[in-house]
């Protein structure tokens, strides 16, 4: 019996893979998803104790998986990846229900690492020290705009003037590493 249950939010399937096996070796009962709906049928069978949420998701935005995850169970600790590491990101995750924020490359001992924090009471964010793009800037703003429409593209895109189907391309779109 695993000591405890972990969920990947990650459509990267072979990232996924790879932090699977890696937590799977250090005793964790793994389930993996590509998305929000994904996490809905994980919370249908099960709670799980840990999380680890990326940010940018085909078609959705990681911040609505941790919000759900949180509403689910706020014991669940969730740490949040992403490769597009910014200050205001990492506020909107931790008010959704994030314990932690990791840039990308982050690793099993990377995370591990902040689920232990959380446990010890340590809230620090440690963030990469790279200059943020144009391209980045972007992202945070469509990502403070869908928490505050509630996740409704459709006013999202009303919001920041751009049509519906161009926003819904955007988060589509993978990263380019």
């Amino acid at each position: 019996m695993p000591d405890s249950l972990l969920l990947i939010v990650e459509d990267d399937a072979a990232f996924a893979k790879a932090l699977r096996r890696s937590f799977e070796r250090r005793g964790y009962g793994v389930r993996v998803s590509d998305g929000l709906d994904g996490v809905r049928a994980v919370l249908d069978e099960v709670t799980p104790d840990h999380a680890v949420v990326d940010l940018k998701l085909a078609g959705s935005s990681g911040l609505e998986c941790v919000k759900l995850l949180h509403e689910h169970d706020p014991a669940t600790k969730i740490v949040v990846l992403t490769g597009f590491a910014s200050i205001a990101t990492a506020v909107e995750a931790i008010k959704l229900g994030a314990l932690h924020y990791l840039a990308k490359p982050a690793n099993t001992d990377d995370i591990e690492a902040a689920f232990g924090r959380a446990e010890e009471g340590d809230t620090s964010i440690a963030l990469a020290g790279r200059p943020t793009s144009l391209k980045n800037l972007e992202w945070e703003r469509i990502h403070e705009t869908l928490v505050e429409t509630d996740f409704n593209i459709s006013e999202a895109a009303r919001r920041l003037g751009m049509h519906r189907r161009t926003l819904a391309r955007k988060l589509e779109k993978k990263q380019v590493p």
